[in-house]
This record gives structure tokens, sequence and C-alpha cells, in this order.
């Protein structure tokens, strides 16, 4: 069950090939069909993260498996799993407490955390505290800062959960740390690998870390490449789309929780991430109402599938020494996060179970 603190408490996979389009014509920010991510959302956690900054305080809703307030020295893994656009963290908390009885891994020794990243709009409705952090639209996608009451990054809130769970008087014998998102989750997850400044608190402790990148609609590009027709990285024509290398799909006008840091050290800093990429097999329709239709979107490619299998080529490609990251397509589902996120392969990243084959 969730354990809720009080409002004040401080607290099977297969490869395919790939096919590109060869002209975009949409301008680069077009708004997307599907608006259900604009309505306010049904259900924020009673569970609040104080988050400190030297601006003050501000409180984070998220949900939480345990008390992380008190010694857990059975807790031995941390999957914290990041929701969609439609930031219903109850939903993803619910998904990940069955992966976890899927996996058949232990409830004592796993703490499953669900962040919520509200929009401004979710307050509407909601008799909320004003220290609640809340993000313009769905800025927390790309690391950007908190409308109010501070201007505190998505990736700052990130970093702090971190920090808690490598407080080794709260969990002594914690050994694998996992963020995991489907979706626009996926999309947090995957720039979040690019651009964590935190991790070194955990891995320096001995504890793994790993990504788990599910069927996002775009990734964080390090050049001014992307994939032509046939899938291969070329240098791209801004003719088509002058926004295609702007973040959170390229290092351009990158926000200042990451622009301190150049796009080569980026790079290196996620090619040194272990990283496991799903995408559903069904996951192509380049209609799909939540899929990122904007033209910098459509520069990686027509649909999911297509957009995965390419980035998977091209950061290999740029890394041919070698990487701790690995690319699976689950057979038969379409853009569905209860099922990705409980499908053997992710199974096997979030709990290391057996069954999904390279």
């Amino acid at each position: 069950m969730t354990f809720n603190l009080s409002r004040r408490l401080a607290t099977g996979c297969v490869a395919a090939g790939v096919a590109m389009p060869a002209l975009l014509t949409q301008p680069a920010f077009a708004a997307q069909a599907d608006k259900s991510h604009l309505k306010p959302v049904a259900t924020i956690s009673d569970t609040r993260f104080p988050i400190d900054t030297p601006q003050g305080r501000a409180e984070f809703p998220l949900y939480l498996s345990k008390d992380w307030n008190v010694a857990q020295p059975q807790v031995t893994r941390a999957v914290i799993v990041i929701h969609g656009r439609l930031r219903n963290a109850d939903v993803y908390f619910r998904t990940a407490q069955n992966a976890r009885d899927a996996a058949h891994a232990d409830a004592d020794s796993t703490l499953l955390i669900a962040p919520q990243f509200l929009a401004t709009l979710d307050t509407r409705g909601h008799d909320e505290p004003a220290d609640l952090l809340r993000w313009k639209g769905d800025a927390w996608m790309g690391g950007e800062a908190a409308r109010a009451p501070l201007p505190v990054s998505s990736y700052e809130v990130l970093d702090a959960i971190v920090t808690r769970l490598a407080d080794r008087k709260l969990f002594p014998n914690l050994q694998h740390v996992v963020f995991a998102g489907h979706s626009g989750g996926g999309q947090v997850v995957q720039r979040y690998a690019v651009a964590a400044r935190n991790i070194g608190v955990l891995t320096r402790e001995g504890i793994d870390v790993r990504y788990v990148v599910a069927s996002p609609s775009t990734y964080a590009y390090f050049d001014a490449q992307r994939p032509n027709a046939q899938g291969a990285a070329v240098p791209f024509d801004a003719a088509q789309c002058a926004g295609f290398n702007q973040w959170k799909y390229g290092m351009d006008n990158r926000p200042p929780y990451l622009d301190d840091r150049p796009p080569a050290q980026l790079e290196a800093t996620y090619a040194s991430r272990r990283i496991d990429y799903l995408v559903g097999g069904a996951d192509d329709d380049p209609q799909q109402s939540a899929l990122d239709k904007n033209c910098a979107a459509e520069a990686q490619g027509p649909q999911r599938v297509a957009r995965a299998e390419a980035y998977y080529r091209y950061i290999r490609s740029r890394h041919p020494e070698g990487l701790q990251q690995s690319f699976h397509i689950v057979p038969g589902v379409g853009h569905d996060g209860a099922r990705m996120l409980t499908s053997i392969c992710a199974l096997s990243a979030m709990f290391d179970t057996k069954g999904c084959e390279q």
C-alpha cells in the first residue's frame, strides 16, 4: 500500500529495421491534436517531499511504498517510475506495484517511488497549499524551472530524490536504483540520463544506477545529425525545420540546469550510463494521439518504433567502443504504459529477472 505522509511532514523482445521521412513541412512547434493533458489531474498525492533551495522551501507530491523518513535497512532496490504527460502518478504507482509483483520481487526490500510533476492548471479544483511545485504545461519533461512557487528544475527534484536515497543512515543496504518511464516519462528518464548532476552520490556508494526509457515520442540528440530515409544519421537541413535542434530535441538553448556543461561532456556522461531502451512493436502509428508531431520530432522519424531504432543506431555509431545500453522491441504492444512496464524486458531491466534476450 501507499505510505501517505501528512501534507506538512518532511520528508520477449526483438529488433527491427527503420524507415524515415525525407521531407518535413510542419512548423517547429505545432499543437498536438490530443488535448487530454490540458485537463486538471484527477488525483494529487498527499505525500509530500520538501525541496530546499537558497530561495526557500517548496513541496513536491509523490507516492512512496515505504516511509523514507525512517531507516529502511531491508531495502536493497529503489524503483522510481515517472508518469507521462497526463501527470497521473497514482496510475504509474499502481503499475510499478504490478511490475514488482509480476517480477516476484520482495516487497519488503523494494522501495517504489512515483514522483508527480504538476502543471499550473492542476491546482484548479484542488485545495492545495501555495508552496506546491507546479510547471507551465509539460515544461517539466525537459528540466525547465517550475512556474511557482520557486524556480526549481524538475531535474533538481530528481536530484533531491537521489540525495535522499544516497543517505546511508536511511538506506544502509541499498544496492540498485532504477529510473523508469513510459511515453512522457520516458522522455524525462532519457533527458535526465543526459543531464543528471547528482548521480555520483549513488555510484560512489557502490549503488548501481539504471535507466529504463520506454516508448518516448522523442530523444535528445547531441549534434545536428538526424536520420535520413534509410535511418542513417546525416547532417539535417535546418531549412526544413528551424527549431529541430532546440532542447529537448537537441543541444541548442538548453535550460539553466544543464547549460553549464558543453554537449561533448553531456554526451560522454550519457554514454557511461546503463540504459535500456524499450518500444512497443505496435507503437508505430504516425497519427497516434499522444505522439509529438511537430517538425523537430518528425526530424527523428515518423513514429515511435522508427524513432527508437534510429536513436539507438545513432548513439551506438558514435560510441563504437561499446555501451552499457540495450534496445528491445516488445512484440504486439502499442502505446500502453501498463503493458510496457510489466513486459518481460521491462521486468528484467527493473528487477533483474530472466527472459529478455538481447
